[in-house]
């Protein structure tokens, strides 16, 4: 592996393993870091891309400075939300705060030139370990003296335009969190992961925070039309009061719950982001909505 390798951290997630076929498509040197406790079959989809795969564990700082060999740009997409979170052991303390600044405070020992970071939006601004640790993932970043890119996208449309978060369209039924009218900047995963690979030589990524949203600023209810249309078919709206979300959030006392509610408050407040400034920067062809409407319809 040549010099100027770029290390993924997070490579088995959504992003991170967009960011990982991107960066092999354009025959740019990449190493996959994985846990001992990876799913194989997630490391054999890496290797079979032709990426290798590094061990290395955000606990342990020798593992990560071996990992670190030759690298020279660092991408982490890190998160123990919301697929792989376990109390005590792989939760938002000890993955998305103290294991990033681990990887870090490592990354600078080894002489890495570059950390790119997926934070998430600034209009995500309320009280939750989650977005908590993440705004102090950030500072760090920014005070570590490496060259840094933060990147804060808005609502993966993959995610809160889901069953996963009971937004279930193709079955009739959809929970909006509050009135459902506050504007979004729903955005792919697929496109957040062209921006964390087009950071690793765009000038403009160079200590820079990028505020990354879709083409077009959509309420809730607007996305739920756009499934109508394209399903052809009404779609049963069930609303979460924004009062009962703060309840939930005010009340949860596990991490993962409180960082949940929280989030889905701030999609009840709205999240819009201008595009413009970012994209005469990062000319990048964003996917709209209905786009991805289209290809959940076809392939389901």
């Amino acid at each position: 592996m040549e010099a100027s390798s770029v290390l993924v951290a997070g490579a088995t997630g959504l992003v991170g393993g967009e960011i990982c076929r991107i960066l092999q498509k354009k025959n740019l040197p990449v190493k996959a870091m994985v846990r001992t406790t990876t799913d194989p079959i997630k490391t054999e989809e890496l290797t079979k891309l032709g990426i290798q795969a590094v061990q290395g564990d955000l606990a342990d700082k020798e593992s990560l400075l071996r990992a670190l060999q030759g690298v020279k740009t660092v991408i982490s997409t890190v998160s123990c939300m919301p697929f792989s979170y376990k109390p005590g052991e792989n939760d938002i303390q000890s993955v998305d705060e103290n294991g990033v600044i681990n990887l870090i405070d490592a990354s600078k020992a080894a002489g890495v030139n570059h950390f790119i970071y997926t934070s998430f939006s600034k209009n995500i601004d309320l009280d939750f370990p989650l977005r908590n640790a993440k705004r102090k993932v950030e500072l760090h970043l920014q005070n570590s003296g490496l060259t840094y890119t933060i990147l804060r996208p808005a609502c993966f449309m993959e995610l809160w335009l889901s069953a996963a978060v009971g937004f279930d369209a193709l079955n009739g039924k959809v929970n909006i969190c509050g009135t459902g009218t506050n504007a979004l900047a729903y955005i792919s995963f697929k496109d957040v992961a062209k921006f964390a690979v087009e950071s690793i030589s765009n000038p403009a990524a160079k200590n820079a925070i990028l505020e990354l949203g879709g083409p077009q600023n959509l309420s809730q209810l607007e996305a739920v039309k756009i499934f109508e249309e394209v399903l052809n078919k009404k779609i049963e709206v069930r609303h979460i009061p924004a009062d009962a979300l703060q309840s939930q959030l005010d009340g949860a006392e596990d991490p993962m719950q409180k960082s949940f509610s929280g989030l889905m408050l701030s999609v009840a407040n709205g999240d819009p982001i201008d595009m413009k400034a970012v994209l005469h920067d990062f000319p990048i062809e964003l996917t709209s909505v209905r786009e991805y409407v289209r290809n959940v319809v076809s392939a389901s």
